[in-house]
Parts: C-alpha cells; structure tokens; sequence
C-alpha cells in the first residue's frame, strides 16, 4: 500500500494515524520530494474521477484562477502535475484500487474487511 500527500497536511496525517493505529502497513511518498507523474495522475483520475482528483478548494487553486480556465481533463491533469499541491491528499494505492481524501468511515469499511 502507498500513500502520497504531503507530511504536514492535515488530511495525509489523520491518514496515517488511522493506518498506524490499525497497524496497517503503508509506504509513504511525500509530494514535495518524489512528484506525482502524469502517469500516475491518469491512472487516479481513471480510478477515482477527474473532479474527486481535483482538489479545488485549496489556495493552489485560486492562485492559479483555474476556475477561470475552461480546462479539459488532460489539461487538469498536466496541471495537477505541474503542481501537486492541486491533488487532492491523501491518495492511497491498494489492492489496484486508489482511494482520495481522509474518510475514517470509508477508510474503516475498505481497510477493516
């Protein structure tokens, strides 16, 4: 299992306490040294859904103006890329399946059965 974000995000550390508490094993893959990829960010969008992938309420977003910008999905994509603070945290990879966002509910229905 891994787990991308970035160390001092809120989400990504509830994340990890979860895991941890559960005694769940993870890798961790901190944005800030190892950027996600554009293959990568596909295969999450694909996953998950462009618009879950997206995060649109961080201040990356609103600096940038995307809102503003009628971009396809490719070009949410080399965006996301190009700044992955855009990416919604935390991702977990598992069992070829991806998870975005902290949600201790879902995270104890996937991670508990």
């Amino acid at each position: 299992m891994k787990l991308y974000g970035i160390k001092n995000c809120g989400s990504v550390k509830k994340a990890m306490v979860f895991m941890d508490e559960m005694g769940i094993k993870y890798e961790f893959i901190d944005f800030k040294k190892t950027p996600a990829t554009i293959e990568q960010i596909t295969y999450w969008a694909n996953k998950v859904g462009i618009d879950k992938l997206l995060n649109r309420k961080g201040t990356t977003y609103k600096k940038l103006g995307l809102s503003d910008m009628q971009l396809d999905d490719v070009q949410k994509i080399k965006w996301m890329a190009q700044e992955n603070s855009l990416i919604k945290r935390p991702v977990i990879e598992y069992d070829h399946d991806v998870l975005v966002g902290f949600d201790e509910s879902i995270y104890q229905i996937t991670f508990n059965s």
